[in-house]
């Protein structure tokens, strides 16, 4: 099977909206995206094209093939095999103040029950031994692994936080991005992810997972479904205490100047304790 005929790939960053964005494009009819994260060029890459091509239809005239996987910025390898299969591919990536998206991470895998309650274990610079919320911050330094291969107009970034105030700005400049004519793409409506959602508690989860290839199937049905509304319950978050923020705000500071040079502007908002 050939390659997919691929035009745009949305390369990051985690916890920035790029699944608000995914799902605005695809409102388009000019858009084709692989629904979900495919992670070929980072996680899957052992699968093969063949398997890639399978996320795709058959091309037709006039339409946009792309994707998203947020974990291409984070790893060092997907810049290059990016490049060798498209290097004519255009590049988004939608970027949000480095400490708030580190807490909105954290928050995740809080809520999933990878990580503990022990915020500064995982937040504090100085302290972290599990990096990934820290260093998948650093994007300046990300994307010098994407600007050694392709030139820098094939690159567009985004800034999150521009997009919460307006966002048909920064839709129209995609679609310019992307040969489109501005009003091309509007702004989804919904809601993708939504933190304060309730949630089953950790201990049942922990109990029920020996279970989950009998429930996965009949999760969706009414009784399991009116099941979990008796036992979810709200999230409560570990506090992100100002000095923490600052600390972390601190480390990303030059980062973030060298995103600002790479941008040729600077980013409001991103310099100061991160309000989340």
């Amino acid at each position: 099977m050939d390659r997919p005929d691929i035009d745009f790939l949305i390369i990051g960053a985690a916890k920035c909206s790029t699944t608000w964005l995914h799902a605005s494009l695809q409102q388009s009819p000019n858009v084709f995206m692989a629904d979900g994260e495919p992670h070929f060029f980072s996680r899957y890459y052992d699968r093969g094209f063949d398997w890639y091509a399978e996320q795709f239809p058959e091309k037709r005239s006039g339409l946009l093939f792309g994707e998203k996987s947020n974990s291409y910025m984070s790893e060092p390898e997907a810049a290059r095999r990016i490049h060798d299969a498209y290097p004519q591919a255009r590049l988004v990536a939608l970027l949000r103040n480095p400490t708030a998206r580190a807490y909105s991470d954290y928050c995740m895998l809080y809520r999933r029950g990878t990580v503990g309650a022990e915020i500064d274990d995982y937040l504090d610079p100085d302290r972290a031994e599990f990096r990934r919320f820290i260093d998948d911050g650093l994007y300046a330094r990300q994307l010098a692994r994407f600007l050694e291969l392709f030139p820098r107009e094939q690159l567009l970034i985004l800034i999150f936080e521009e997009f919460r105030r307006d966002p048909q700005p920064g839709l129209d400049r995609l679609a310019r991005h992307l040969g489109q004519p501005d009003g091309s793409f509007a702004p989804f409506e919904g809601k993708v992810k939504d933190r304060a959602a309730a949630m089953v508690p950790r201990p049942i989860r922990a109990a029920l997972k020996p279970l989950r290839p009998i429930l996965d199937p009949i999760r969706a049905t009414g009784p399991i479904k009116a099941l979990r509304g008796l036992v979810a319950r709200q999230v409560s978050y570990p506090p992100f205490k100002p000095e923490l923020a600052r600390r972390l705000d601190a480390y990303y500071a030059a980062d973030i100047r060298d995103l600002e040079a790479l941008c040729g502007r600077r980013i409001d908002g991103w310099h100061d304790a991160a309000t989340v």
